[in-house]
């Protein structure tokens, strides 16, 4: 028993000491999440120790088609071209996952016709939509994602998946023979729906893109977008169902959606874009793996031969000490040295030892190292 009190009375101060001791680094508001010795390479995490870019701006446009819908862009006879063009905001969270805040606008013109006599009436009814869209979009990099940490190949290609939401506001118009046309006997209008870019519109999209790394401070990008409007309208062959009267139908538009009579139309995009990097570090994060980038310098250590080169300058008096750190480049031939090449001289006398005659005991050179009787 007192010999563990006595123990303990004496580990305790040590104990102690060495939790105070200076050389511990202990986590603090300077350097938050961290515990580490002294020794260790502590330093902050922010915008300065960072060794990529992460915000880019995209830009790009091709075609559009509205299909799901009643009035169809691709028909087996012909295929009605429309457009579309977007510019970006992109920040990359991390290697695998990034943001984008995405103005797109376009247009898309579909036809159709309605059967039997309504048909032959109004013959092929004539569609266009053109669109306003922001939405917050989600950016996976799958090739990042699924990337073998082993693969030293160039990487310069990127499957991407995208997902998000947003607001549109669009504008349709509807022509056909008969009562979709202008005329003022008897009085007949196309059919016009306008919706506000307004939080009463909200669409959906997804899409894939596949990205080539062409430089530092460029990527281009084909990307092909599926977007789902929510709207029964947005194809112009019918008023949106939160304003349908169905005690007052509008003949003109309504009888549009027997072709295809589901709650939303929606739209397809193909488009070829160009990324700019911003930034002044040489790559971005979403080229930057950092498994792969810790693999790879690991390979490289692994395979590093290094060329030990011993007195490069050599050895001229050939005593066994380089000229590199020789303090005596002219040490007598047979002469014992110390670490500096410098011959030894045990009794201090001024005489070394090569041609000291009484080695342990101080002389004058004149009596070659020893003492005078």
């Amino acid at each position: 028993m007192k010999l563990g009190l006595l123990l303990l009375a004496t580990t305790l101060p040590i104990a102690a000491f060495a939790q105070s001791s200076s050389t511990t680094v202990n986590s603090s508001t300077e350097y938050p999440n961290t515990f580490s010795s002294g020794s260790a390479n502590v330093q902050p995490f922010n915008n300065k120790a960072r060794h990529f870019r992460d915000w880019s701006i995209s830009i790009g446009g091709g075609p559009a088609f509205m299909v799901h819908s009643a009035l169809k862009s691709i028909r087996e006879d012909k295929i009605n071209w429309g457009y579309n063009a977007y510019v970006s905001v992109d920040k990359q969270i991390s290697h695998t996952f990034g943001l984008s805040l995405m103005y797109t606008r376009g247009e898309t013109k579909q036809t159709g016709q309605l059967p039997g006599n309504p048909g032959i009436s109004a013959g092929v009814a004539t569609g266009t939509t053109q669109f306003d869209q922001l939405a917050l979009m989600g950016d996976i990099n799958f090739s990042n994602l699924l990337r073998r940490i082993d693969n030293h190949s160039p990487y310069r290609w990127a499957l991407h998946g995208y997902g998000g939401i947003g607001l549109q506001g669009y504008r349709t118009s509807l022509h056909d023979n008969d009562r979709n046309r202008w005329s003022d006997n008897p009085k007949r209008t196309p059919l016009f729906v306008k919706q506000n870019l307004d939080i009463n519109s909200i669409y959906y999209q997804f899409g894939v893109g596949l990205k080539y790394n062409v430089s530092p401070l460029i990527d281009v990008e084909a990307r092909t977008m599926y977007l789902i409007s929510g709207e029964q309208a947005f194809d112009g062959s019918g008023y949106n169902n939160s304003s349908y009267d169905p005690k007052a139908p509008t003949e003109s538009g309504y009888r549009y959606t027997i072709l295809n009579n589901r709650r939303s139309y929606n739209a397809w995009t193909v488009s070829l874009g160009v990324s700019f990097k911003l930034g002044k570090h040489l790559s971005h994060l979403a080229w930057h793996d950092p498994l792969q980038e810790a693999y790879y310098k690991t390979n490289v250590l692994e395979n590093a031969t290094t060329d030990l080169v011993v007195c490069e300058k050599g050895d001229a008096d050939n005593d066994g000490v380089c000229d590199d750190w020789d303090r005596q480049l002219d040490t007598p031939a047979g002469a014992r040295v110390d670490g500096a090449g410098v011959a030894l001289d045990m009794d201090l006398d001024g005489v070394i030892d090569l041609y000291d005659k009484c080695v342990t005991v101080p002389g004058p050179v004149e009596n070659n190292g020893c003492p005078i009787k």
